[in-house]
């Protein structure tokens, strides 16, 4: 599988994981359809790698978690005759601290994009593909979709979902000639902290975000079903074979310690 000629639709693409899976991709020739809250942000990129790598941009501002979101972005794109051969669904967000002790709008907004954007997003793009026999998907996850994890318990669960579902989706549609990978990075150097609003558990190999958009997109054209970058996070994921009581008092001492009394507070308006 080739990227080049091909156009990519990359969700969060404003900065961290998401600018840089778009870097990559236009670096190997594919057009970009860069999609986010922050136009100035995205008009940025867009034209840096217009200039430097010759490839076509469309940018898209719009909040994912708005109702019938993925629908409109699906309408828009049709309005400017641009089809769409892979879906990078990358947005998302995470909220840490005592489950009680987050606000719940909050919680609703981290389900939102992290579960039902992505789902509502894969609805309004996977069909074409399929009636095409070409395209794909690849979603981005975490490590911590291979455990429960206390004081992080929603972004975990969602993170299973998408693990999941994608896993589903690869079995569902690769004789069909769609590719599905999940990518599972475990920490990476981005300003993630800053939006979880209190210190970053860090568990597992720090990578940056060019590590692994590059192993997810290897991982990709390869036809995985599954990528985690680094050899260690990879090694890690043996915790989920031990007996289930050491895992869950494993993550909740080693976050609690890191974690503290502090939690995720409301988010501010973008």
């Amino acid at each position: 599988m080739e990227y080049r000629g091909t156009t990519a639709l990359v969700t969060g693409a404003s900065g961290g994981i998401g600018a840089a899976l778009a870097e990559q991709l236009a670096a190997r020739g594919a057009h970009l359809v860069l999609v986010a809250r922050s136009t100035e942000r995205l008009t940025a990129l867009a034209e840096q790698l217009r200039a430097e790598h010759g490839v076509r941009t469309e940018v898209v501002s719009t909040d994912l978690t708005a109702p019938g979101a993925a629908e409109a972005l699906r309408t828009e794109l049709d309005r400017r005759g641009v089809r769409i051969d892979l879906l990078v669904n990358n947005a998302g967000m995470a909220s840490a601290g005592r489950f009680a002790e987050i606000p719940a709008s909050r919680t609703r907004t981290e389900l939102a994009l992290d579960v039902c954007a992505l789902v509502d997003l894969t609805h309004a793009f996977l069909p074409d593909m399929v009636r095409r026999g070409s395209g794909g998907v690849l979603n981005v996850a975490s490590t911590a979709a291979f455990q429960p994890a206390p004081y992080m318990a929603v972004y975990a669960a969602a993170k299973s979902f998408v693990l999941s579902f994608s896993r589903a989706l690869w079995a569902e549609y690769r004789s069909a000639g769609i590719r599905v990978t999940v990518v599972c990075p475990g920490p990476v150097r981005t300003g993630f902290a800053v939006r979880l609003g209190t210190p970053q558990p860090e568990i597992g190999q720090l990578r940056t975000p060019a590590q692994v958009a590059r192993a997810a997109l290897d991982g990709y054209r390869r036809g995985r079903h599954t990528v985690v970058p680094g050899a260690a996070n990879g090694l890690m994921q043996g915790i989920r074979f031990l007996p289930t009581r050491l895992v869950l008092a494993i993550g909740r001492r080693t976050l609690g310690r890191v974690l503290g009394t502090a939690h995720s507070p409301e988010l501010t308006p973008a």
